[in-house]
């Protein structure tokens, strides 16, 4: 079956091995990722990067594909570290600046994960402006993925594209973290209904990320909950990091109990690549 994005179907699977697809080229570097989005999706692309932040806008005459790259080295204990937080009360902010202008809308004590705040910032001018220029050629969907940091960053990015009135059609993403407090999370399902599609795979721990303070943690998902793998696997990442919970002083992690969550996280850290959810994916989710 060739993929292929359907336009009028909501949380399609045809939708999400499309996505999936485009996920996993947006880790690729130039040219291998231009030519992974020709060949395989039949998508023009152009690779955007800024700092450590990367994402591809791909096209045809019928789409507008942006797909932003995750962890860099999700297997990795570098890879953890950029998921995890040292501070939840510190990191969890409003955005100041332009950045403000656009997520203050969110309401009167809504709040965004700092390090993928500014991962999107790095990166912004450069992304508006190819999809907007793509939209204002010729207005197609306009469809937002990622990965891991990847989906984060996507989710973020279709809230400042809508507020700079350029409309987003759906948004998927895989093993995402939580971008922000629970006003945040309601902002966002109010302003997107039924348009975001977050895929689970039930062992992968980075989903319940950032995990700060075990035992208040302040972060939310927002969106609809697609479940992907085992249900008897279903509480094993949560599980694992409630046991976390008496090692911590005041609920709060450092870098010793980092070191300890990884060598715990190790075998669940295979739940999380990205090769395992389109393996995955053949398999109908479970909407939660």
């Amino acid at each position: 079956m060739p993929l292929e994005l359907i336009e009028d179907a909501k949380g399609d699977i045809r939708n999400c091995r499309v996505l999936a697809v485009a996920s996993n080229l947006a880790y690729l570097p130039e040219p291998a990722g231009v030519d992974g989005f020709r060949s395989q999706l039949g998508l023009e692309a152009r690779c955007l990067g800024a700092g450590s932040t990367q994402a591809y806008v791909a096209t045809n005459e019928n789409h507008i594909v942006a797909a932003f790259r995750g962890t860099r080295s999700p297997n990795s204990l570098d890879g953890l570290r950029d998921c995890l937080l040292t501070d939840a009360a510190d990191l969890l902010i409003l955005p100041e600046g332009d950045l403000g202008t656009d997520f203050v809308a969110a309401g009167v004590g809504a709040k965004f994960h700092m390090g993928f705040i500014r991962a999107l910032a790095a990166i912004w001018d450069p992304l508006f402006a190819a999809v907007d220029a793509e939209r204002k050629q010729n207005d197609r969907p306009i469809w937002i993925t990622g990965h891991s940091l990847g989906g984060a960053l996507a989710m973020l990015a279709a809230w400042r594209f809508k507020r700079k009135f350029v409309p987003v059609h759906q948004i998927y993403t895989f093993g995402a973290p939580m971008i922000g407090n629970n006003l945040a999370a309601e902002a966002f399902d109010r302003e997107f209904p039924d348009r975001v599609f977050r895929y689970v795979n039930f062992p992968d721990p980075v989903p319940k990320l950032p995990t700060v303070s075990l035992i208040a943690n302040h972060y939310c998902h927002c969106g609809k909950e697609m479940m992907l793998g085992a249900v008897a696997a279903g509480g094993a990442a949560t599980d694992f990091f409630k046991q976390l919970a008496g090692k911590t002083l005041d609920g709060i992690l450092n870098a010793t109990l980092i070191d300890d969550i990884w060598k715990g996280m190790q075998d669940r850290m295979s739940a999380h690549f990205l090769d395992n959810y389109q393996k995955l994916i053949g398999e109908r989710p479970k909407e939660t």
